[in-house]
């Protein structure tokens, strides 16, 4: 039997290639989506991570949705924002510093909403989890 199937992290990789290699546009799962890359500060190897993230913007707000697809737990890459909150943004071709902020309450569902809006399957994540998904705001510096 092959082992041959990719794992996440390949996976992503080859996401932030394809992303890199054409100005944030991709094709696949995430073809058509508002996709940005996230770089965080691992919380504790210190190390940085990159990975793919779909954004909705709200007026000059970016945000992400730290969905894992509705696992029950977030993804490392929230662990790793709520402990490092200086965070990389790369949308398109452009690139900027930004701070990570976790959303609140009212705020958190109204971002949550817009992003169900142009992405209908964070619902369905939403639906498979018993957590709150968070929605992290990124604060351009």
């Amino acid at each position: 039997m092959s082992t041959d199937a990719p794992t996440p992290k390949s996976r992503n990789e080859a996401v932030i290639e394809e992303f890199r290699a054409n100005k944030g546009k991709v094709g696949g799962f995430f073809e058509g989506t508002d996709l940005l890359l996230l770089t965080t500060v691992g919380a504790r190897s210190g190390r940085p991570h990159t990975t793919p993230a779909v954004y909705v913007r709200d007026g000059d707000t970016v945000a992400v949705a730290a969905s894992y697809a509705g696992a029950p737990k977030h993804p490392a890459w929230y662990h790793n924002l709520v402990a490092n909150p200086e965070v990389t943004v790369e949308i398109g071709a452009e690139r900027y510093q930004a701070t990570a902020v976790p959303a609140e309450g009212a705020e958190r569902d109204r971002l949550f909403a817009l992003m169900v809006a142009g992405t209908p399957r964070f619902n369905d994540y939403a639906e498979k989890t018993t957590r709150v998904i968070p929605m992290v705001v990124l604060r351009a510096l």
